[in-house]
């Protein structure tokens, strides 16, 4: 079963006939090549700004004077921002056309990377909030992207991309501390440095955002029903709860393998190991889930693979930290690659994409939130994070639980219709 045979050929509102995408029209391929690494290169910008705050959290805690809770707000912050901006993706893009929202977003999300960078407290919080903003906005633009510029390459950019994701957390990750050594123990340089990288994609891909096409694409379409699908549903939770995992380990896992007994540098490498088997699972993941009759039994098994790994990493025998990093790496990077192919496979055309993504990251990530802050209440209440292992097998068994339901060979029922004058 292939990607295209699943999906069926919309009808547009505007026409009543198939529409023509850009993906048949107007692009070479050596312009469809650009466009992709363009893409590519956007999503690796959208999660250092998580796993360089974890890594360097003890740091943080000590150079900006935070509270327990206030380390625990910093790590949850982000996620919570993620779930509240979503919703405004889609109609930014509607409004002023998704090249131009992107460009936005990169040169805002190295501003706020920035901002955390200049010793004060309340500007790394604010500057934490604006880059977990332009992030929510760009994880939702990006599947409806690879919807409409590349529906029959849709497994191989996903992987792509997803891959991009954890290649970003993965080195913010392993180079933070580092980084730190290397700027004379600054923790306002270390932090602040991971602005440059999307400040330099911006530059990129500001040809494409002021070209006359992007005006071109606007929508003027609207999605009626989606809220309402119970398929939309199973895939937000789904969506939701594997993003609770994610966010566990990317806010907690250093503080975690370092309140084990492990140095910081090794603990931020172990997690970077982690995150860099997601991106190879990120490559994988998309091609067996759409090779299948549907996708529940390969959402069921990531699952199991994400939660053993946690289990693992928090109480096995630091010599074997290795495998179950592995192991974890393996589980969560397809869980993140098959919910975005999910996302693209339950929809008809790539209006449906763009707002079952924005659904699923508005409410999914808001979810979301729940898993680092619980880790951060359950370290202050018990002084360890060992009733950890409670929350994750909670979470891997919703996310379990959904990612079956999600996975039937289903589409979400919602309308396109031509938006009111």
């Amino acid at each position: 079963m292939t990607l295209q045979a699943e999906e069926r050929q919309p009808i547009s509102p505007e026409t009543g006939r198939p529409p023509v995408t850009p993906a048949a029209v107007g692009h070479s391929p050596l312009g469809r090549i650009l466009l992709g690494v363009s893409l590519v290169l956007i999503a690796f910008n959208l999660r250092p700004v998580f796993s360089s705050a974890s890594a360097l959290l003890p740091e943080i805690r000590t150079g900006y004077g935070l509270s327990p809770l206030g380390a625990t707000v910093l790590t949850t912050l982000p996620v919570v921002c993620l779930g509240a901006f979503s919703p405004f993706a889609a109609k930014l893009a509607q409004r002023i056309g998704t090249e131009r929202v992107l460009l936005g977003v990169l040169f805002l999300l190295a501003l706020g990377t920035a901002m955390r960078g200049l010793s004060s407290s309340t500007l790394l919080f604010l500057g934490t909030a604006l880059a977990g903003a332009c992030i929510a906005i760009g994880n939702v633009l990006l599947p409806g992207l690879v919807k409409r510029d590349f529906s029959d390459r849709a497994a191989l950019m996903t992987g792509c991309y997803t891959m991009a994701l954890c290649a970003g957390a993965a080195g913010a990750a392993g180079f933070s501390v580092p980084l730190e050594g290397l700027f004379g123990g600054s923790l306002e340089a270390t932090l602040a440095i991971w602005a440059l990288p999307a400040f330099i994609v911006g530059l990129l891909w500001l040809p494409q955002a002021i070209g006359g096409r992007s005006q071109a694409r606007r929508s003027s379409v609207q999605v009626i029903g989606l809220w309402r699908d119970p398929v939309a549903w199973q895939v937000t939770l789904f969506m939701g709860l594997q993003s609770a995992l994610a966010y566990c380990v990317f806010g907690w896992m250093v503080p975690i393998l370092r309140e084990r007994g492990l140095d910081g540098v090794t603990a931020g490498a172990i997690v970077s190991v982690s995150v860099m088997v997601q991106a190879v699972s990120c490559l994988a993941a998309p091609h067996i889930a759409v090779r299948g009759k549907d996708q529940r039994l390969i959402n069921v098994v990531l699952c199991g693979f994400a939660v053993v790994g946690l289990l693992g990493l928090l109480f096995a025998p630091l010599w074997g930290v290795w495998f179950w990093a592995v192991l974890q790496g393996m589980g969560q990077g397809g869980l993140i690659a098959v919910v975005m192919t999910v996302i693209v496979l339950r929809s008809r055309d790539a209006h449906v994409a763009s707002h079952l993504s924005g659904m699923a990251q508005c409410v999914g990530y808001l979810l979301a939130a729940i898993g680092p802050l619980v880790v951060g209440l359950i370290r202050d209440w018990t002084g360890g994070f060992a009733w950890c292992a409670v929350l994750f097998v909670l979470l891997g068994c919703g996310a379990a639980f959904n990612g079956w339901l999600a996975g039937r060979r289903l589409h979400v029922e919602a309308k396109v219709v031509a938006a009111q004058k």
